[in-house]
C-alpha cells in the first residue's frame, strides 16, 4: 500500500522546526536515534533525501520542501479530525498580529484556508512593522503575535516558538548586474524597520558603499520598487515576487544569515482557547 507514516510526518516537521534532529527529539517523545531512525525510514519512502545536515543543524531539500508542506496539511487533518471526533470544537475569536515580511505572496491564501478549517473561529488580522507589532502585543492588543528575528541580531525580549525559518537574500531586478566601483543603490523600509537597520549596519561593517536610492512604506511597495529597477534589497526568501529575482554570484555582498518568523511568547494566565489556537496556526502557517 501507497503513502507515508504519520508519525514519520510529525517527526520530518518537528524536525526542520527545531533545526536539529536532537532538539526535535522531546517535541515527539523520541530519544534522538529513534528521531533518526524515523527520518531515514521517511527518506525511503519518498526515494530521495529530504534534509540536508551541517553543523548549524538541519535544513530542508527542495523534496523536504514539498513533502513538509503535504505532511503539514496532512497533520493538520488528522488533529482536526480527532478534535472533532472528541468533540473539541476550536470557537471563539482570536486577534493576530503579523509581520509584514511574513510569506507575502501566500498569507491571504493561508488565513482562506483557516477559515475553512476553523469556520468557527472569526479571525481579525493586522499586518504590522515588527516594533509596532511587539508594542502593541505587549498592551494586550492582539491575542498572538508573528514577528521575525535574525540570526545574531539581538533581541528585544524572550523568544518564543519557531514557526518558520528563511534565509535573508539579496534581491534585484530580473537580468540587473551590479557594476563594479559604484555605490550600492539600497532600497528598505523605513529606518524603523529591524531589517533596514540591520542590512545598513552590514554594509557599514562590511564597508561596502551604499546609497538610501529608495523607502518604501511597505514590503508590497519594495517589491515593486526591486521589479522597476530602482536598486537591490535585503528581504527573506519567501517574500521573492513577479520580476524579482537573487543576485547572481559573485556579487560582491556580504553574506545573510537565516530569519526566523517566531510567536511572540505567550502570556501568563492566557486562555486555553489561544493557546489551542496558536498551535492551530504552527500547523497552519508554516
Amino acid at each position: 500500500m501507497q503513502g507515508f507514516d504519520l508519525e514519520q510526518l510529525r517527526t520530518l516537521a518537528a524536525v526542520v522546526d527545531a533545526g536539529s534532529l536532537t532538539a526535535a527529539a522531546p517535541r515527539v517523545f523520541l530519544s534522538q536515534s529513534s528521531v533518526s531512525e524515523q527520518i531515514r525510514k521517511l527518506e525511503e519512502r519518498a526515494g530521495q533525501s529530504l534534509l540536508t545536515r551541517s553543523k548549524a543543524g538541519v535544513a530542508p531539500t527542495e523534496a523536504g520542501v514539498r513533502l513538509l508542506g503535504y505532511a503539514r496539511r496532512i497533520l493538520a487533518l488528522s488533529d482536526e479530525a480527532f478534535r472533532d471526533l472528541h468533540g473539541e470544537t476550536l470557537q471563539g475569536e482570536l486577534r493576530l498580529a503579523v509581520t509584514d515580511y511574513f510569506r507575502p505572496g501566500d498569507l491571504t491564501r493561508l488565513l482562506g484556508r483557516l477559515g475553512e478549517s476553523y469556520p468557527k473561529v472569526r479571525l481579525h488580522v493586522s499586518i504590522l512593522k515588527s516594533d509596532a507589532l511587539r508594542s502593541a502585543y505587549a498592551h494586550g492588543d492582539f491575542d498572538v503575535g508573528i514577528a521575525m528575528n535574525i540570526a545574531g541580531a539581538s533581541a528585544p525580549e524572550a523568544r518564543g516558538a519557531v514557526l518558520r525559518r528563511e534565509s535573508l537574500v539579496w534581491l534585484g531586478a530580473e537580468g540587473m548586474r551590479l557594476v563594479r566601483g559604484e555605490p550600492l543603490r539600497l532600497l528598505a523600509l523605513p529606518d524603523t524597520c529591524s531589517l533596514h537597520q540591520f542590512t545598513v549596519s552590514l554594509l557599514r561593517r562590511r564597508r561596502v558603499p551604499y546609497a538610501l536610492a529608495h523607502v518604501a512604506s511597505g514590503v508590497a511597495g519594495l517589491q515593486s520598487a526591486l521589479a522597476a529597477g530602482l536598486g537591490v534589497a535585503c528581504l527573506n526568501e519567501s517574500a521573492i515576487s513577479d520580476g524579482v529575482t537573487r543576485l547572481a554570484p559573485p556579487h560582491g555582498l556580504p553574506a545573510l544569515p537565516r530569519v526566523a518568523f517566531q510567536f511572540l511568547p505567550g502570556r501568563k494566565g492566557e486562555t486555553a482557547f489561544v493557546t489551542r489556537a496558536r498551535e492551530m496556526l504552527a500547523t497552519h502557517l508554516m
